[in-house]
């Protein structure tokens, strides 16, 4: 019996909400859809207002918040309740005069220009927009075929504007007017009119107290550093190539989106979902009662894989070096210095810890000083770290000198002599000399390859890329290591290239001349000349796969997704390892020897960079002097490096544009070698046998 009456209750309750659902539903049809907005007659109605969600955070590795959000305000107009108002076009008017004498930007889709001769604009909107303008005319019961200057006439008279009123002001009332009546036609959330409003326009508003005229609370992004401009991107309004992808997500089509750098890679990650809230609303505007279906939910929170710290004293000590060398009277080398680019690379995961490009703008105002900014010297919104493809000069000899010696050419005891000018086909009109000879008329004399890397002798490699048997040794050895390679990165990156024949036939076909590979390219592009051409990423890469002895993996951005509260861990950056890369044990020591040699020997290319450094964190490094292609000016300058050698954490690029040479930007990555290690050295230092105690 028992049993029977809780099925009998359950019944009850289950009839008694569905009887409650339909009720609700037909009230809501009663009030909201067969009014179409004529609420005369209606006690109460159902109106809808999208609840946009707070876009997720961008944060460091360490939790610093780089891109957050801050509450603002928004004025969104109820249609039902603003139609019913005693003068809803004289409340327009004012509006539009106050956005136009503060010169606020408001929202606005009707598709005529604002100004005489009245043309449409069409073909600056996207097929969804222009759907809901043909639903507006086909309502009016107008042809699509109406010219512009004879549709703002007939409005005039729908919409009972003034006589005295100038074309162009009724033109501006019917564009709200329009945007107000597409809420009945089509469904749109209410009308957004102004976004992110300031305080003294909020109070002014309020004042007019225009009914249906709600001020909703939103956020807008906000800037919390003024660092990693290039990378961290920004977001804006989609555009139609934009919305076709967007919508099949879910989102509405005035959502803005990531539109560069880290907003755009982890735009799905960082939009929330938008809610709903429901108002049961009076006739006089007042909301009788409230709920949300959906509630709306915000973005998850991006954690990066870069270090602030780090990222700060890359940004600032790449522009004080190519600042100082344009400024320095003591020298000449590099007074024409122009951008570069920093990249820092944890070896052990591929997780960039710094992305620099010089010169750098402010996002806070990007768009503010957007053609200002455009026009500033040397382009500040290139980003060089990722897009800008260099030679990488004599930072390729530690990829040549493992091709070397494991392909048998040479063993780690090769003495060649060092003459100064490689003149073997100097009857054939070609000869290339060794950088200290073309300097200071002087030579290395008898290096190895380990004094070779040590004192960055142009003739050892020389003699290298013309004796190997196959050129395509030191090819697969520099593609292996991820030179001209793509990194897997999340944000665009150029490719670059690798000198070979390939290339020069890709590059200088339309030249059959130009297009052969001869025994000079082979010389040239041993010492990171001919087409060699990659971005300062790559070269971090190339500096981690040295660091790993073979192992290339993904770089990434990305460190984890969490949750809006922080409480949930929604993704983790995993390595990736994208190829491996069998380094003998001889080419290992011979290029590890000859790369801290650089760093800490009294004839080491990068000595004076690092004079004074933590003697316990053994550094390899290499520099690089290269051709700027121009043939005028100064030359470029790079260096890469990494550290402990021993348990290798962080690998390092610099490349500066016309700095002169490698030893110019190493300082760049001593500081921030400095800065890293601060706190301590990560990991234990283990000095191999084979190193110098």
């Amino acid at each position: 019996m028992e049993r029977m009456t809780r099925v009998r209750v359950n019944v009850l309750i289950t009839l008694f909400s569905l009887v409650l659902v339909l009720f609700m539903a037909r009230l809501f049809d009663i009030q909201f859809i067969e009014t179409k907005g004529d609420t005369n007659n209606a006690d109460t109605f159902i109106t809808e207002t999208r609840v946009k969600a707070a876009r997720g955070e961008i944060l460091d590795r360490n939790g610093n918040v780089l891109v957050g959000n801050r509450a603002s305000y928004d004025l969104v107009i109820n249609y039902f309740v603003f139609i019913d108002s005693d003068n809803p076009n004289q409340y327009l008017y004012q509006m539009v005069k106050l956005c136009q004498e503060r010169g606020i930007d408001y929202a606005e889709n009707f598709p005529v220009t604002k100004t005489r001769p009245f043309e449409y604009t069409l073909d600056q909107q996207n097929t969804t927009w222009r759907g809901y303008f043909q639903a507006y005319l086909h309502d009016l019961g107008y042809d699509s075929d109406i010219t512009a200057p004879l549709l703002i006439q007939k409005l005039r008279a729908v919409y009972d504007l003034p006589d005295e009123w100038t074309d162009e002001e009724a033109r501006a009332v019917i564009g709200l007017r329009y945007e107000l009546r597409l809420r009945v036609l089509v469904p749109i959330a209410n009308y957004l009119f102004v976004s992110d409003v300031d305080n003294d326009t909020l109070s002014e508003v309020l004042e007019m107290n225009i009914p249906g005229l709600n001020v909703e609370a939103a956020t807008v992004r906000e800037y919390h550093t003024d660092c990693a401009a290039h990378i961290l991107g920004y977001v804006g309004a989609m555009n139609d190539e934009e919305w076709a992808y967007y919508q099949e997500l879910g989102y509405p089509m005035d959502a803005d989106v990531g539109k560069d750098g880290l907003e755009k890679a982890f735009e799905e990650q960082l939009h929330g979902t938008d809610g709903i809230r429901w108002d049961e609303v009076t006739s006089d505007g007042t909301v009788i009662n409230t709920y949300y279906d959906p509630v709306p939910q915000a973005g998850n929170n991006v954690e990066i894989s870069i270090d602030l710290s780090l990222q700060m004293v890359a940004e600032e000590r790449l522009a004080a070096v190519l600042e100082n060398l344009r400024t320095d009277e003591n020298t000449t080398d590099g007074k024409d210095a122009e951008g570069g680019g920093v990249v820092a690379i944890d070896p052990r995961n591929g997780q960039i810890l710094v992305c620099a490009s010089y010169p750098t703008y402010d996002l806070s105002t990007f768009f503010e000083k957007y053609n200002e900014t455009l026009q500033a010297p040397f382009d500040p919104l290139f980003n060089r770290a990722l897009m800008a493809t260099y030679p990488p000069g004599s930072t390729f000899k530690p990829c040549v000198s493992i091709a070397a010696i494991d392909s048998g050419l040479i063993t780690p005891n090769t003495v060649i002599e060092d003459r100064g000018r490689y003149d073997r086909y100097i009857d054939s009109g070609f000869y290339a000399d060794c950088l200290q000879y073309s300097s200071y008329g002087t030579v290395h004399e008898n290096v190895n390859v380990v004094h070779a890397l040590e004192v960055s002798c142009n003739y050892f490699y020389y003699w290298i890329g013309d004796h190997i048997s196959d050129w395509g040794i030191i090819d697969a050895t520099a593609k292996a290591m991820g030179l001209g390679e793509a990194t897997g990165v999340e944000l665009y990156e150029e490719i670059g290239y690798r000198a070979n024949p390939e290339t020069k036939r890709l590059l200088h076909g339309s030249n059959p001349d130009d297009a052969g590979w001869y025994q000079a390219d082979a010389i040239m592009a041993a010492i990171g000349q001919s087409e060699n051409k990659f971005t300062p990423l790559q070269m971090c890469v190339y500096a981690t796969v040295l660091a790993n002895r073979g192992q290339r993996y993904k770089a990434t951005f990305l460190s984890r997704v969490v949750s809006p509260d922080y409480r949930e861990m929604i993704m983790e950056s995993r390595p990736t390892l994208l190829s491996t890369f069998e380094i003998s044990d001889e080419a290992y020591q011979a290029y590890t020897q000859g790369m801290y040699q650089v760093t800490q020997q009294p004839n080491g290319t990068a000595r004076d960079a690092f004079d004074g450094f933590n003697e316990r964190i053994r550094v390899a490094g290499k520099t690089g002097t290269a051709e700027n292609g121009l043939g005028v000016g100064s030359d470029h300058a790079a260096f890469i490096c990494y550290a402990p050698i021993d348990n290798p954490t962080i690998a390092i690029a610099v490349y500066g544009e016309k700095a002169g040479h490698g030893n110019a930007v190493a300082s760049v990555a001593r500081a921030i070698l400095d800065t890293y290690f601060a706190g301590g050295v990560e990991g234990e230092i283990v000095t191999s046998e084979n190193m110098p105690g």
